[in-house]
């Protein structure tokens, strides 16, 4: 079950399929800013954060998506290019890693649970990447400030980009997790050339990342 409270009043949501005779889909509203808030800190989803296409409504309990069709990055693909600032505020395109392979990982939310453990994992595994000749990319929705703040927080080695537009994310067509409420967790690898040579996704076992992407490096 998923527990969501808000003040004294609580609900849960019964898991698949019988969620899905609950849910009815219309046309989206802002949710609020503090029901986002509640719901982005108690979140046992590694990273909630409610969209500003996605809405819960009282008392009704209906549940609304605005979705939209992007381009996916395949494998053997060349990703569409971008250029985001990081936690200190610089400009950084990736076109500056073509020579080199690079992993772009997108990860929900800074200080969540499940993001905070993908972070250390990336940082206690860093100098496999370097050895691999690999930098190593990180990209949700919050802030240059936040991401300062986490990057120091947790001592991360690598950038972290700032996409709070979500607009590369739709590019390269991240797909979103919980009928588009929580934002995809979705790992990419790039070889020198710039091509895509692995695409990983698993929401709630952050750490299989570095795995899967370690063995790929291996192979390059």
């Amino acid at each position: 079950m998923l527990q969501i409270s808000m003040a004294a009043t609580s609900f849960s949501l019964p898991k698949h399929p019988v969620l899905t005779s609950l849910l009815s889909f219309q046309s989206s509203t802002k949710p609020s800013s503090s029901f986002s808030q509640i719901l982005s800190k108690s979140s046992q989803f590694h990273g909630l954060k409610l969209s500003h296409s996605s809405s819960l409504s009282f008392p009704s309990l209906s549940f609304s998506t605005k979705t939209s069709i992007f381009a996916k990055v395949e494998k053997g693909t060349v990703p569409p290019p971008f250029q985001l600032k990081d936690q200190d505020g610089r400009l950084v395109s990736l076109s500056k890693y073509r020579g080199k392979p690079v992993v772009v990982y997108f990860y929900p939310a800074d200080e969540s649970p499940g993001c905070t453990k993908q972070a250390c994992s990336f940082r206690d595994s860093y100098e496999k990447f370097k050895k691999a000749g690999a930098e190593v990319i990180g990209i949700s929705v919050d802030d240059p400030s936040s991401h300062k703040e986490f990057a120091k927080k947790y001592r991360l080695p690598y950038r972290l980009l700032s996409d709070e537009g979500d607009e590369v994310r739709k590019e390269w067509g991240v797909p979103s997790d919980l009928f588009g409420v929580l934002p995809g967790r979705q790992t990419y690898v790039l070889d020198k050339t710039g091509k895509v040579q692995l695409i990983y996704n698993n929401q709630f076992q952050p750490e299989k990342h570095i795995d899967e992407t370690l063995k790929l490096l291996e192979s390059l």
